[in-house]
């Protein structure tokens, strides 16, 4: 998920974070990649790979300043997703998430993806759920999550299951978000 900072109110990067910053987003799928459209793989092994490709997606997340990254947004078919929604906390790691149980209350907030640069939508999401997983060692973990991180973790955990935020938004904002980045792609191309 992209930080929801815009990009016109975000200060100007210096060089090596600008740098940085486009290298991490060149690893990252964008909207028309079919492995977005995908449903991940639960992990099985819980090993030294597992926890490596964990570090390095917290790393590409980090450096693409983001505040979360499924695996699938890295070409990967894993059940796996990294988030961190305060600047000064560690990174958080996710293996298997499933949504337990989501609250009654619903919240509308634009989001921003790391898959669909440019792009911002309203998205309805419930504003507190629980969320079942592993840690990178197998062990059960449960995450109890309100306003923010609650949305984050829907958003990755969407990703994880093949659902990009173009889905979750009204017909107006997809229509709008497909020319932008129709635009954007002929633009770069």
């Amino acid at each position: 998920m992209a930080d929801e900072q815009h990009d016109e109110e975000r200060p100007a990067l210096d060089p090596e974070l600008a740098a940085r910053r486009a290298a991490a987003l060149r690893l990252v799928r964008q909207w028309g990649d079919p492995v977005l459209k995908s449903r991940a793989r639960p992990v099985e092994r819980f090993d030294a790979e597992l926890r490596a490709e964990l570090e390095q997606m917290g790393r590409i997340m980090e450096d693409a300043m983001g505040i979360g990254l499924a695996a699938t947004q890295l070409g990967k078919l894993h059940r796996t997703l990294v988030y961190r929604v305060e600047q000064d906390s560690p990174v958080i790691a996710v293996v298997n998430p499933t949504i337990e149980w989501s609250g009654d209350e619903l919240e509308i907030a634009e989001e921003g993806c790391l898959s669909l640069q440019g792009v911002l939508v309203d998205v309805e999401r419930p504003l507190h759920v629980r969320v079942r997983a592993q840690d990178e060692h197998g062990e059960v973990i449960t995450i109890e999550a309100s306003g923010l991180e609650a949305r984050v973790l829907q958003h990755e955990i969407d990703h994880l299951d093949g659902v990009l935020i173009l889905e979750r938004t009204s017909r107006e904002q997809r229509k709008e978000a497909m020319r932008m980045l129709r635009e954007g792609g002929e633009q770069a191309a």
